[in-house]
């Protein structure tokens, strides 16, 4: 088996190809424009025939996309969100297309979700984000392309090497910062919110499981804890595991994102189901393995390739 991971120096997919090399005698390829990538390719500008060529000469048996953008304006997620997966899926079935693909979607893509329920994979879809709508149309490309392709809608991903745009890895630079002074404030936003928070680790588990799973998959699958935490405990839980002895000030006022979406929760009986999935790590164990990350220095991966 051959593997192409796209996205594979960010995140979620640094975390993605580090699983997928564990695997005795398993050639596992990046592609992407960083300098570091194996395969040059370029989702957002490029076209399917040049992207055909290249997916041709590879010849992968499985491409696992986590190429993603989470910031920026409405034009650069459409872009990276989008128009590229469904680049991706043109190509494929032009190039390779009895291979397996392993496409990372969001929860944000259902968009608000019902407190104390969790959110199963027919339920509507209602995005409030450009963000989650650019997510929800890639992910539309991937079910509807025909290919053997599967959907991992994640939650929301913690561990180590979480990026300072994000909450979790945000919040662990500025303990860093803060040491052990015990006058240190540390200074957030709304943490009012519910979050289903799952380890890195587990997504990473999870593609591997789906890239070698046998037969077809449902086109969606969802990936999270299937739980939901207030945010506000991910702080703190941090907080804990870094030792800090000041204090939070929290931004009360609330904000727009938290207003519209303050619940989110994953049902997660069919991953269990289609590939035998369950998070094997806690919400302590990721915090716990981010604070090591970051207390020892390592450098935070980039959320992945905003032009992949």
């Amino acid at each position: 088996m051959r593997i192409l991971v796209l996205g594979g120096t960010g995140f979620l997919g640094g975390h993605v190809v580090e699983r997928l090399r564990a695997r005795p005698g398993v050639p596992v390829l990046v592609g992407g424009r960083s300098p570091g990538a194996d395969v040059a390719v370029d989702l957002a500008s490029g076209r399917p025939e040049s992207l055909a060529k290249t997916l041709a000469s590879v010849a992968p048996d499985a491409v696992v996309n986590c190429a993603g953008a989470t910031g920026g304006d409405a034009v650069t997620l459409a872009e990276v969100n989008a128009r590229g997966p469904a680049v991706l899926c043109a190509a494929l079935r032009e190039a390779a297309p009895a291979a397996r693909l392993v496409h990372l979607g969001s929860a944000a893509e259902y968009g608000p979700g019902v407190p104390d329920t969790r959110t199963t994979e027919s339920a509507a879809t209602r995005p409030v984000t450009p963000y989650g709508a650019t997510k929800l149309a890639g992910t539309v490309a991937v079910a509807a392309s025909g290919l053997d392709a599967v959907v991992l809608r994640v939650g929301n991903p913690v561990g180590p090497g979480a990026p300072s745009s994000g909450l979790p890895g945000r919040t662990a630079a500025l303990l860093r910062a803060a040491g052990e002074d015990p006058e240190a404030v540390l200074r957030l936003g709304d943490l009012s919110a519910f979050r289903d928070f799952v380890d890195v680790r587990d997504v990473a588990r999870a593609v591997d499981l789906a890239v070698a799973a046998p037969g077809p998959l449902p086109r969606v699958l969802n990936i999270g804890a299937g739980q939901a935490v207030p945010v506000r405990d991910l702080v703190r839980g941090l907080a804990r595991a870094a030792g800090f002895r000041g204090r939070t000030e929290e931004d009360t006022g609330g904000s727009a994102r938290s207003a519209e979406i303050s619940w989110q929760c994953s049902d997660i009986t069919a991953a269990a189901e289609a590939l035998g999935w369950r998070p094997s790590h806690t919400l302590d164990d990721a915090l716990a393995a981010l604070w090591a990350a970051t207390a020892a220095g390592t450098s935070p991966r980039p959320e992945g390739e905003r032009v992949p």
